[in-house]
């Protein structure tokens, strides 16, 4: 089989290196974040042009509001400039918007034009574009065990509905609902780490990572990661 026959429904990236890109070129920390918008432009066509349906991106961690908060800000304004400028193009390709994460920390400014984008294009069906934003693998997790806990303590029906519930009955409860698991996940710069990313949803995802720095990742990297997953056996856990 030809490698790029075989096609990920779900690409995921950890878009890492941005501020080691900036800094080799003497430049502050966010030249390198807004070149990164370049690179998830690249890969939103590359998903596009090779028929991956959802892609998603780790945009910003729960542990990222530790940062300074001049490049918190900054990043912050970034993502509404980008969002405001990228989302009508998004829309007329066919790309759906979704932010997943603990969006109670971010700004309502920003949570407005989220919604907003969100809305405008929740219909489209050729990409679904996800961006998790203020978002951590262990929070998800968490905060499904609350909704579970909530469930459980309404009736005593309900504590043995969850009681009874299987792996797969877990899934809803998550922030990533109606959403498949990732294929494949990408982080790039080297690092070799999920860093608190799809803890769940990434159990049997297929990982590559890549020495590229994220601003530096463009379609050629995009297809060369496709390639790379084609050449998986996914077994599973069983044998073949």
């Amino acid at each position: 089989m030809e490698p790029m026959n075989r096609i990920p429904v779900h690409v995921s990236m950890i878009m890492d290196g941005n501020g080691r890109w900036a800094k080799e070129r003497g430049k502050e920390r966010i030249y390198g974040h807004f070149e990164g918008v370049e690179s998830v432009r690249a890969c939103v066509e590359a998903a596009v042009e090779t028929g991956v349906k959802y892609l998603s991106i780790y945009a910003f961690s729960e542990e990222n509001w530790n940062r300074p908060q001049a490049e918190v800000d900054g990043l912050m304004e970034l993502m509404v400039k980008a969002m405001a400028s990228e989302m009508e193009k998004l829309n007329s390709n066919g790309v759906r918007f979704m932010v997943i994460g603990n969006r109670e920390r971010l700004a309502p400014s920003l949570n407005q034009v989220i919604d907003s984008c969100m809305d405008m294009t929740s219909s489209n069906d050729t990409l679904t574009l996800i961006v998790f934003l203020s978002y951590s693998g262990k929070w998800d997790i968490l905060q499904a065990a609350k909704k579970l806990a909530r469930k459980a303590a309404a009736s005593e029906a309900d504590l043995e509905e969850v009681m009874s519930m299987d792996i797969n009955g877990f899934d809803p409860f998550l922030a990533t609902a109606g959403i498949p698991d990732p294929d494949l996940i990408v982080r790039t710069s080297g690092e070799s780490r999920l860093s608190n990313y799809l803890l769940w949803q990434g159990a049997y995802s297929e990982l590559l990572f890549v020495d590229t720095l994220w601003p530096d990742f463009r379609k050629e990297e995009f297809k060369s990661a496709l390639s790379e997953y084609a050449k998986r056996d996914r077994r599973y856990g069983k044998v073949k």
